[in-house]
């Protein structure tokens, strides 16, 4: 049994149908047993000690069209250990379900708002899912930053008695499909981490500079040059210390055949880590970069002028 004393949050966007489960845990690697999410199905938070079925097996219920009331009163009545879970469902519609069991070890509770669930146990204090619920509700933005913001006010309100130690966040759109792994917007996890909410909230950082990287490469195929290169802007400011952002960028316009603005970057990556050269020349091999030798020439020489 995985002793997983925690505090989370499942909710639902309504206006963009987003769905979505962050957690904090005093406990390896919470983000490989409460966390669970299917796009245009639903979010599912299984903690306490917890059962690890609820996850899958309540996605299923989901998914066979029960909404997240049935789908928990079904799971419950399974278990001859409810009365130690605590679990929390928000389905595609926005219902909510919540389950305390009465053997939890205190401080535990849950509150259920407009298309969201937080429940904490183990707590140091009876504050903190209280807390959670009125940031969660005052704070604006999207969905992860509102569930962020939710998980800093549990910690600042006391948090887990013992401590901390692993955070996750999964966060899926609300387009149900038979592909579902390519509608997750987040999947994040840290397992292991003297402050897992700052080293949680680094990594969503990074990830939308990704994001944002891959949208510009998209506009770029497309010729709208000005467009894409606001999108490359914007993912350096998420994540300036990270190089291969800029790099695939320089890349994409080399491609394209957009060699004055394809250059300056790569000059900057390869100050950084000239590393970086000898691979952009084992890329036309693999078909990523056209086999133009003076583009290859031109694209090196900017090292040797550095």
């Amino acid at each position: 049994m995985n002793y997983l004393n925690t505090f989370s949050i499942v909710a639902r966007d309504p206006n963009t149908g987003h769905l979505g489960v962050a957690v904090q845990s005093h406990w390896f690697g919470v983000g490989a047993l409460c966390p669970w999410v299917e796009a245009g199905i639903g979010a599912i938070a299984t903690q306490s000690m917890v059962e690890l079925s609820y996850g899958p097996c309540g996605l299923d219920l989901l998914r066979e069209g029960k909404t997240a009331q049935e789908a928990l009163d079904e799971l419950l009545s399974r278990d001859e250990n409810r009365e130690l879970r605590q679990v929390a469902i928000v389905d595609s519609l926005g219902n909510v379900a919540a389950h305390t069991g009465e053997r939890c070890i205190d401080e535990a509770g849950h509150i259920t708002g407009n298309q969201y669930s937080v429940q904490a146990n183990m707590m140091k204090n009876a504050t903190i899912w209280p807390a959670m619920a009125k940031t969660f509700e005052k704070k604006s933005g999207n969905l992860a930053e509102r569930m962020l913001a939710a998980l800093n006010a549990a910690q600042t309100a006391g948090g887990d008695i013992r401590g901390k130690q692993s955070a996750a966040m999964l966060v899926a759109d609300g387009e149900k499909s038979k592909k579902p792994w390519e509608h997750i917007i987040f999947n994040l996890r840290v397992d292991d981490h003297p402050e897992p909410l700052i080293e949680l909230e680094r990594l969503i950082k990074i990830q939308r500079a990704y994001k944002l990287m891959n949208k510009g490469d998209e506009l770029l195929s497309k010729q709208k040059i000005e467009a894409a290169m606001q999108h490359y802007s914007a993912a350096e400011q998420y994540a300036p210390q990270i190089s291969e952002i800029p790099f695939w960028q320089a890349v994409t316009l080399a491609d394209m055949g957009q060699m004055e603005k394809a250059l300056p970057i790569f000059a900057r990556v390869f100050k950084h880590n000239p590393d970086w050269a000898e691979l952009v020349q084992r890329l036309p091999k693999a078909g990523l970069l056209r086999n133009d030798p003076d583009m290859m020439k031109r694209i090196l020489e900017v090292m040797k002028n550095e």
